[in-house]
């Protein structure tokens, strides 16, 4: 079952058309990457799927059910993390997610179990500070925690990592990836390598269109062979292999590096060398990365 369907939405603000028949859908229970530069048009997709925006044409479907602009009573389904979650800085976690509870009705008891539960999940069990002194870190995963609340069924995340350091993304990305067992998720970043650690699935959105998605097994297939990297012993042998071979790339002393879709065969390449009695120190093809798919993708 598909938990978000986005149909062929398009969107416009004044002369500039941010969203252009964006189509693609969300599998349950899975991390999905929304992957853009900044300015792409994935914080405008959110806020159409939130209901927060009427879009011009298409529809988007949650649960199977229809967004409708303003009173969205799909929302009942959708935890909702911003960039910058907002929270009141005199309270404790704990206080800030049993309120949050009171004021959407759920059951005292039920609130406070689920509270544990989800402070347990991102980290912040027994933290007793008052959040004021939160890093940003412990603020993300303070906004994690409120949107699970609930229980949704689809999890929104907006750059959540964005502002982090490398230890605080990882906490961050293993709690997303904990919390695709209770849920799905929307996973919106412009940090190509996060999404490669964690996302089953993604989309490419580049000036308000989808120019590629699916997973990243089926995009290594379209997008052509993988590159190569080769260390010689000597960095001569580096400049004749060149001379030879010149679509690679020296990349200092007898390191060079062949680009993926070049042409080049590193069987070919390898037999030359051991032809002409040069020394091989390294050997290896290098896998393409997803930044290598996305720039592939937008031409650059």
């Amino acid at each position: 079952m598909n938990m978000l369907e986005i149909c062929h939405i398009s969107k416009r603000f004044g002369d500039k058309q941010v969203l252009r028949d964006v189509d693609f859908t969300v599998p349950e229970h899975a991390v999905y990457g929304f992957v853009g530069q900044n300015g792409a048009g994935k914080t405008t997709t959110m806020k159409l799927v939130l209901g927060l925006l009427a879009a011009d044409s298409g529809e988007i479907l949650v649960n199977g059910e229809k967004v409708s602009f303003g009173e969205n009573p799909v929302n009942r389904y959708i935890g909702y993390l911003p960039d910058v979650p907002e929270f009141y800085p005199y309270m404790t976690a704990a206080e800030y997610l049993n309120f949050c509870g009171a004021i959407t009705g759920m059951d005292l008891q039920e609130c406070k179990k689920r509270t544990e539960e989800m402070l347990a999940l991102v980290g912040l069990a027994g933290e007793k500070h008052r959040i004021r002194g939160f890093s940003r870190g412990m603020k993300q995963r303070l906004g994690i925690a409120q949107a699970l609340l609930n229980r949704p069924k689809l999890l929104i995340c907006d750059e959540p990592t964005s502002a982090l350091d490398p230890v605080g993304r990882k906490e961050i990305l293993d709690i997303l990836v904990s919390a695709k067992e209770q849920t799905t998720v929307l996973f919106s970043t412009h940090i190509l390598s996060d999404v490669e650690k964690i996302c089953e699935q993604f989309a490419f959105l580049h000036e308000g269109k989808i120019l590629r998605q699916g997973s990243m097994e089926e995009m290594r297939k379209s997008c052509g062979q993988a590159g190569f990297e080769i260390e010689l012993e000597r960095e001569q042998d580096a400049a004749k292999l060149l001379r030879q071979f010149p679509e690679g790339i020296q990349r200092g002393g007898a390191y060079v590096y062949y680009e993926p879709g070049k042409g080049q065969q590193m069987e070919a390449v390898l037999a030359w060398i051991l032809g002409e009695g040069m020394r091989i120190r390294k050997a290896e093809k290098c896998g393409l990365t997803l930044e290598a798919l996305f720039m592939e993708v937008v031409g650059k």
